[in-house]
């Protein structure tokens, strides 16, 4: 299992500091009581808008998953609708919230609840670094429930290292998202948290990263009914590298990503 060392400075410290240094951004998110999507099952999910999402990121606009298809749709339509709006979404209609009603709808969740952060959109920021107020609400919210998200936020950029660390040690699980094998052992070499990476399109059985660290292929890729919400692996502290082959509309550009 792996440990992360309590963060060398707090969540609080952090949130105080940007708060008194960087304007708040102002994302849009929905929130999903109980998704329909296969892959995840019926947890809570949200989605973020797509300015969430860091330019550092080699999948945006480039082979990303969420691009394309109804997830495709539903995320830009909440993005245009900003926060607390009415997006679109087929005949009906959705409606988003600030990050403030969504860490109450958070907060709301049973005890123990398993649920996904960001099945589409990543941790809000300024310039590439989290912001630390919104993190710290979503941390606060999540406690006594089992969330869990993926970030391609560049740990090396301003507090990003500290904040991941301090979220993974106090309960809401982020992980670190690898754009191919090699790069999941630079960022599981950090210690920080969790790491996932992108795999080559064919690969759907487990395998290593360079430096000889196994990577698991998410089980719901390869196993018939098999889902987050049965899973769970992604919610954990842990030392195995979770994989997920290239898919969607644009998988050939992720695979050509996940190769490199």
């Amino acid at each position: 299992m792996l440990h992360v060392n309590p963060a060398r400075v707090s969540l609080a410290a952090l949130a105080a500091a940007h708060a008194a240094t960087m304007a708040a951004p102002a994302p849009a998110v929905l929130f999903t009581p109980i998704s329909r999507n296969a892959k995840t099952g019926p947890i809570p999910v949200s989605t973020t808008d797509r300015g969430s999402c860091p330019s550092a990121c080699p999948f945006q606009g480039s082979g990303c998953y969420a691009d394309a298809g109804p997830l495709g749709y539903l995320w830009s339509s909440m993005t245009s609708a900003g926060p607390n709006g009415t997006a679109k979404n087929g005949r009906g209609k959705l409606y988003t919230t600030d990050w403030a009603g969504y860490c109450a709808s958070v907060a709301a969740l049973p005890e123990g609840q398993l649920w996904r952060a960001n099945q589409a959109g990543d941790l809000p920021h300024v310039g590439g670094r989290i912001y630390a107020p919104m993190l710290e609400a979503l941390v606060a919210a999540n406690d006594g429930k089992r969330g869990f998200t993926y970030t391609h936020h560049v740990p090396g950029l301003g507090d990003n290292a500290e904040l991941i660390r301090a979220a993974n040690a106090a309960g809401f699980t982020i992980n670190l998202s690898g754009n191919n094998p090699a790069h999941a052992d630079t960022l599981a070499d950090l210690g920080i948290a969790p790491v996932v990476t992108v795999l080559p399109a064919g690969q759907l059985e487990n395998t290593a990263t360079p430096a000889g660290r196994k990577i698991v292929v998410c089980p719901a890729v390869v196993r018939d009914g098999v889902s987050c919400a049965t899973c769970g692996l992604c919610a954990r502290l842990r030392d195995v590298i979770v994989g997920f082959p290239a898919h969607g509309a644009s998988k050939r550009k992720a695979d050509a990503i996940a190769a490199a």
